[in-house]
Parts: structure tokens; C-alpha cells; sequence
């Protein structure tokens, strides 16, 4: 990595990291980390909100970050798979003197606005999005219920400096406590049943086993 590089990574990585999005960097590295992204306003994706991951290569920004989404989204031009997205000016037409804020601020959530349907990496959406709007719009939002809820994301991904594997700890978690949930009655009912079997042998235990008071 030459110098030049390294400089202009920590330049945007910093403008990030100090900007009012979420950041987390990968293994403390600036050269990969997730972003807290949420759905542009006066769009079907108002409310929604996704994890981008980014990887820099050694010689950004000659070379284009690749930029992906986490969590599922249903758009003409993001693979529903990969998250990969199809967005000229972070692939064919990138430019050195974009950055990285003006990716997240400016580029995505313009293709989010405005998407193409002509180029695009999720067929049924382009289908959708030229010949039904309304159920297009329908169908974004159900995703957003399904994967891209404020709640599924910290279930999935946790808060800004808590682990992985705390988020999956968190979701197994909550996973076995509606699995337990039904259980409780079974319980309650066992309770029940312990109190009623009391023995007048186990009584006369308690009270020091002197029979004579029985008499």
C-alpha cells in the first residue's frame, strides 16, 4: 500500500467515523467495516435499516470500494443473495475523487430513490417496479418487515461495539426463550401437583417425627 493510499483511507474512514453514521470496524481495521444504513425518506424504504459492509483495497480510491449489503433488501439493482449492488459510479465510473461519505449519503440512497430498471441484478423487482408500482412498493415493505426492521437488525448485528457472536448469543437467546415460553404452563402444573402429594409421612418428618400429636 503506497502512502498516498494509506492517507486517503484514514482521511475517509475518519469523516465516517466522526459523521452520525454507526461504524464498525472489522478486527480494529480501516480497511473493512459495516455501516449502519437507513432507508432515504419519502422512498418505500423509509424505516428500513440495513448493514453495509465495506472493504477498501490497498489502493483506494484509484480502485473502487466493494460495497454490499448485509441484510436482505428487495431493489432492481441489489442481488437479494449477495447484496451486491449495481451502481455505476462505485464500478465502472468511480472515480478517485468520490469518498466514501458521498457513497452513503449521496450514491446509495440515490439509487434507492431512483433505481434502474433496465440493468438489473434482481429481475422480479425491475418486472415489479416497471409494470406495478404499488405492488412493487408492497413488496419492499415486506422485506423491511421480514429482514430490515430496527429490531431485527440489533437481534442480528447488535449495538455499535458489541460483538458478532454477541448479536448471534442475543438472538439464540430470545430464539429459546419463545421455545420455553410454552413450557411454563407444563410447569406451573407440576407445581400444582408437587403440594398436592404431600405425604402425611413427610409431615410427620417436618414436625420431628412424633406421631403422637396424630393421634
Amino acid at each position: 500500500m503506497t502512502t498516498n493510499s494509506k492517507r486517503r483511507i484514514e482521511t475517509d474512514v475518519m469523516k465516517l467515523l466522526m459523521s452520525d453514521h454507526e461504524v464498525e470496524l472489522v478486527n480494529d481495521s480501516m480497511q473493512e467495516f459495516s455501516i449502519k444504513f437507513h432507508g432515504p425518506e419519502d422512498t418505500p424504504y423509509s424505516g428500513g435499516v440495513w448493514r453495509l459492509h465495506v472493504e477498501l483495497p490497498d489502493n483506494y480510491p484509484y480502485k473502487s470500494p466493494s460495497i454490499g449489503f448485509v441484510n436482505k433488501i428487495f431493489h432492481p439493482n441489489i442481488d437479494i443473495a449477495s447484496g451486491s449492488i449495481c451502481l455505476d459510479v462505485i464500478n465502472s465510473t468511480w472515480s478517485p475523487l468520490y469518498d466514501l461519505l458521498n457513497i452513503v449519503e449521496w450514491m446509495i440512497p440515490g439509487l434507492l430513490k431512483e433505481p434502474n430498471g433496465s440493468d438489473p441484478l434482481n429481475n422480479e423487482a425491475a418486472t415489479l417496479q416497471l409494470r406495478d408500482k404499488k405492488l412493487y412498493e408492497e413488496k419492499i415493505k415486506e422485506y423491511i418487515s421480514k429482514y430490515a426492521t430496527e429490531k431485527k437488525y440489533e437481534l442480528q448485528f447488535g449495538r455499535v461495539g458489541s460483538s458478532d457472536a454477541e448479536a448471534e448469543s442475543r438472538a439464540e437467546s430470545e430464539a429459546e426463550d419463545e421455545d420455553m415460553s410454552g413450557l411454563s404452563d407444563v410447569s406451573d402444573l407440576s407445581d400444582g401437583s408437587v403440594s398436592d402429594d404431600v405425604s402425611l409421612s413427610d409431615l410427620s418428618d417436618l414436625s420431628g417425627g412424633d406421631d403422637s400429636g396424630m393421634d
